[in-house]
């Protein structure tokens, strides 16, 4: 848990999604920020504070959709797990895609979760309570900038 709110980063290029969902956090009375972002180039720059985008404030839970231009989630996801600062963002799925093919790429590269939101408002809907409860219960990873870890403690021993 962490005593600032959990930033929510929308990464969708559909408005009505991205309507669907502040509108449904709103009815559910969740009051965390939400910064949109309309594909995965834009949602990297707002990570990274670059391209004149403000750095979204951390903790950061990341709804990611796939199906998005210039940069889709899939692709987004490899980005992002290959920057040393980024690579341990809490990723959540939020898509219409119901391919195993899909699902399998993105717990390779270890989202959180995969939501189907087959009916924008109604799935949408079902899902938020746990995405609250997550933001609410869950120990998110520090910053890299900020932690105290030195970059060898960072490496993970395998399992014996």
């Amino acid at each position: 848990m962490s005593d600032k709110p959990v930033t929510v980063l929308l990464i969708d290029d559909d408005d009505v999604d991205i309507r669907v969902v502040e509108r449904a956090f709103k009815q559910h009375k969740i009051s965390n920020p939400i910064v949109v972002a309309n594909d995965g180039v834009e949602g990297l720059a707002r990570l990274r504070g670059e391209e004149g985008f403000e750095r979204v404030k951390d903790p950061v839970l990341v709804l990611l959709d796939l199906n998005m231009p210039r940069m889709g989630g899939h692709e987004f996801l490899a980005e992002l797990r290959s920057d040393p600062r980024l690579a341990r963002t809490v990723v959540f799925i939020l898509t219409t895609s119901s391919d195993e093919r899909d699902r399998a790429a993105a717990y390779d590269r270890n989202v959180a979760g995969y939501l189907v939101k087959s009916e924008a408002g109604k799935d949408l809907m079902n899902h938020l309570p746990l995405l609250e409860h997550y933001m609410l219960s869950v120990h998110f990873p520090a910053d890299i900038e900020t932690s105290s870890v030195s970059n060898s403690d960072r490496e993970v021993a395998p399992f014996v």
